[in-house]
């Protein structure tokens, strides 16, 4: 049952990412705004769950995390309700925003919860698989479902839709999540460190959200972008000297975990970016409508659904965590290669080889880079572990996106735009292809890195571990 409310958790995340999406253009029509400003309905969701990561994770360390994960639950349905009852668009985003702030505070802690729940070896691995799983089809469901609801009821439904779901988790955990007191002994919330580090990684991922649109050098980027940086390393300055510090830099010098890390930004990267080109290209260029575009990637989430629920952790049981990385960054460097083919007169058989090769690559890597990244955890650092994987994993997505459509508007600037005019197409899947090639670098760079993981010592990954609750 505990597993079960973990997973609903991600369940909410992942399909309200997906439903709202696809509800986008009937939020547009009826409050009269530019795509510009609709995209704050995602951005400000995106914003804020990045941003409070690492503070929420770190709460649930110290005061408990059943009181943060249903603080976030509670948090979460009623900003979802209140959105759907928007009066306009500034009124949604606020609440989206509030949304961000639950979600953060419910993934982060039912990670952490995970991590405590099971021990590390097949057991734990078994439990990751299940997750990736629920995340592939949750953001699969999530596209269906909210086309259904916003033709059916309209685009308020797609908000309402989560109260129902979220009070019934809330009334669950209420009586059978087990009370978890702080288990941080004697230690308080380091308040200088959290503050420094919610802002500059919100101020980070806003100058990222802005790149993508205006590029790396306009002024919106770069303002932002700086002060996250100057923040960011005020936050290491602080942790550095402080008794309790939000995130030990010792965590991060443990084992593989800056490795993990790294990996977690850098194939999240390819993720976010190679998959908005893949939309871009199927619609405005092959002439795709939305539905057949969301048809075409369902192969790929099938692969995610099956190869990383299930077969990733047989992979890394089988031949460990090091060995599992090479072969998905070898996977995802072929795969993207192979979609460098893309070209104005193509079809879908020429993106499908890639497009499998990659999804195949991907689904082993993200399970296998979550082991890494939490392997070793301490009693007490559940959340601290969450809190920063789940964070890289956060701003790699955009990250990604602002890179490969900074590179693709470099060599044709209509590509970032993704113009329909048939007389510009080739010079925009010219500049896909560029973005892509940097793509298949990216995945190179993770190939190398891979070579860093260290092999977990507790516990041997071809053996079986003890199951259940701990």
């Amino acid at each position: 049952m505990v597993f079960a409310l973990i997973v609903v958790a991600y369940f909410l995340d992942i399909i309200d990412a997906s439903i709202v999406q696809v509800a986008l253009p009937s939020i547009q029509r009826e409050f009269i705004v530019s795509t510009a400003d609709l995209q704050w309905v995602y951005g400000a969701y995106a914003l804020t769950i990045a941003g409070f990561l690492m503070l929420m994770g770190r709460a649930g360390d110290v005061y408990g995390q059943k009181k943060i994960f249903m603080g976030g639950l509670i948090i979460f349905t009623i900003a979802s309700f209140l959105g759907g009852l928007a009066p306009s668009l500034l009124a949604l985003i606020v609440f989206r925003a509030v949304q961000g702030i639950g979600a953060a505070m419910t993934t982060v802690t039912a990670f952490a919860i995970l991590i405590g729940l099971y021990p590390e070896g097949k057991a734990r691995n078994r439990a990751f698989g299940i997750i990736t799983a629920i995340l592939s089809g949750g953001f699969a469901a999530g596209a269906v479902a909210g086309g259904f609801l916003t033709v059916s009821f309209g685009w308020r439904s797609v908000m309402f839709i989560n109260a129902p779901i979220g009070l019934v988790a809330v009334l669950l955990c209420q009586k059978y999540l087990p009370k978890t007191s702080g288990w941080v002994q004697n230690s308080q919330l380091d308040v200088p460190g959290a503050l420094t580090v919610t802002a500059g990684t919100i101020l980070f991922v806003y100058a990222l959200t802005n790149a993508a649109v205006l590029g790396f050098f306009s002024q919106s980027t770069l303002a932002p972008l700086a002060a996250s940086i100057v923040l960011i390393a005020g936050f290491l300055f602080i942790e550095s000297r402080s008794k309790s510090p939000l995130m030990p830099l010792s965590f991060i010098k443990r084992g593989s975990v800056l490795t993990a890390n790294a990996l977690a930004l850098v194939l999240t990267s390819v993720v976010g970016g190679i998959s908005f080109i893949l939309t871009i290209y199927m619609q405005n260029i092959l002439g795709y409508s939305p539905e057949a575009a969301g048809l075409a990637i369902l192969p790929g989430a099938l692969i995610f659904f099956l190869v990383g629920g299930w077969g990733a952790s047989w992979v890394i049981s089988k031949i460990g965590i090091r060995k599992t990385i090479l072969i998905s960054t070898v996977l995802v460097t072929v795969g993207v290669l192979a979609l460098t083919t893309i070209s104005v007169g193509g079809n879908y058989y020429t993106i499908l080889p890639g497009l499998l090769i990659w999804a195949t690559g991907a689904s082993m890597g993200f399970p296998a880079i979550n082991i890494a990244a939490v392997a070793g955890t301490k009693h007490g650092e559940e959340g601290l572990a969450s809190g920063v994987v789940n964070t890289s994993f956060r701003v790699g997505f955009p990250l990604g996106l602002a890179v490969l459509l900074t590179i693709a508007g470099a060599f044709d600037p209509t590509a970032a735009a993704g113009s329909a005019d048939s007389s510009i197409a080739a010079g925009v899947v010219a500049g896909f292809r560029y973005a892509l090639f940097a793509g298949a670098l990216l995945g190179i760079i993770g190939f190398l890195l891979a070579f860093r993981i260290r092999e977990p010592k507790t516990s041997g990954w071809g053996q079986q571990a003890a199951q259940g609750p701990s």
